[in-house]
């Protein structure tokens, strides 16, 4: 797909002023000039070492690009996912109890109308209401100017704490609340379904119903029963929406102004920085993969019966 990007790889490396001889040398080098089949198993061959290539526009390897820039991307998505789980969790229960009612029926409609959002015009919208036209919140950047926090972890908010800085944190977390409220509203849309379904369908068993029956108050049984009970699911889906996150968080950084992996991704794609673009896919897959992983092991940690299931087949 990378391939059929109209422009040349060789010429944007070698830089404007190249001769063509200068270009094909540059090509050679690169590896540019063999095959399409034979460059994509010599990629693979150099990714088993964790070798992602070296980026044509930064000089540097790109694993070490992707890695600079990482922290920025993971502390957005972090906070959209908690955002997410605070607005959907207390939702969909307060939903869920009061199936059929009218305020279920509109929490349902106000879902379907969330999710259908695209992830570009809200974060524009947002971003002109909250920002330009209200002015309550910086809509570009990480820190506001002449805020400086010496840069430990990548992580705007963690280095500010590190520092003892409560007043650049606090500045770094007002940036932080439009781009992660734009990730965090089709999430918690999702979670919202998925949590309300799963609280119903728990609540309708029979032990709750003779449990309601004997008096048992109905916040015991939520808290203690119905909500561990569903969660399940909803972890699962969780794992799957970071993934999600990522794939969004190339917009949203592009609308707030945010240096992350979306940021360099998109200068990557657009100057054909073809090592760059296919290193940063394969780091987003891998770190995919990691979060349905630790999915997964806090789904064996949470139900011991897993771990019966899955020994036993």
């Amino acid at each position: 797909m990378i391939k059929l990007i109209p422009g040349d790889e060789a010429q944007v490396a070698a830089g404007d002023g190249a001769t063509p001889a200068q270009v094909e040398r540059t090509r050679a080098q690169l590896g540019l000039d063999a095959p399409a089949i034979v460059q994509y198993f010599r990629y693979l061959g150099r990714l088993v070492h964790g070798d992602l290539g070296t980026s044509t526009a930064t000089r540097h390897p790109v694993l070490n690009d992707v890695l600079a820039v990482l922290p920025a991307t993971a502390e957005l998505v972090v906070l959209a996912l908690l955002l997410a789980l605070l607005v959907a969790l207390p939702a969909a229960t307060f939903a869920a109890l009061r199936h059929g009612a009218a305020t279920d029926a509109v929490s349902r409609i106000l879902v379907v109308i969330t999710a259908g959002l695209p992830t570009f015009w809200l974060g524009l919208l947002l971003q002109w209401l909250l920002g330009t036209k209200l002015e309550m919140l910086p809509i570009s950047g990480r820190f506001s100017a002449g805020i400086e926090v010496p840069t430990r972890t990548g992580m705007a908010m963690l280095d500010a704490l590190l520092a003892g800085d409560l007043y650049a944190f606090y500045d770094a977390l007002q940036h932080f609340v439009l781009p992660a409220s734009v990730l965090a509203v089709p999430v918690a849309a999702q979670l919202f379904r998925l949590l309300r379904a799963e609280l119903l369908t728990v609540l309708a068993r029979e032990h709750i119903t003779v449990a309601r029956a004997k008096g048992v108050p109905m916040r015991r049984l939520v808290r203690g029963h119905a909500v561990p009970n569903a969660m399940g699911p909803v972890l699962t889906l969780t794992g799957i929406e970071v993934g999600i996150l990522v794939g969004s968080a190339v917009l949203v950084e592009s609308i707030f102004g945010l240096s992350g992996v979306g940021a360099y991704l998109q200068n990557a794609v657009e100057q054909r920085d073809i090592f760059a673009v296919l290193g940063t896919v394969t780091a987003i897959g891998v770190l995919v993969v990691l979060a349905n992983l630790v999915t997964d092991v806090v789904q064996l940690v949470r139900d011991p019966r897993l771990r019966s299931t899955r020994m036993g087949g």
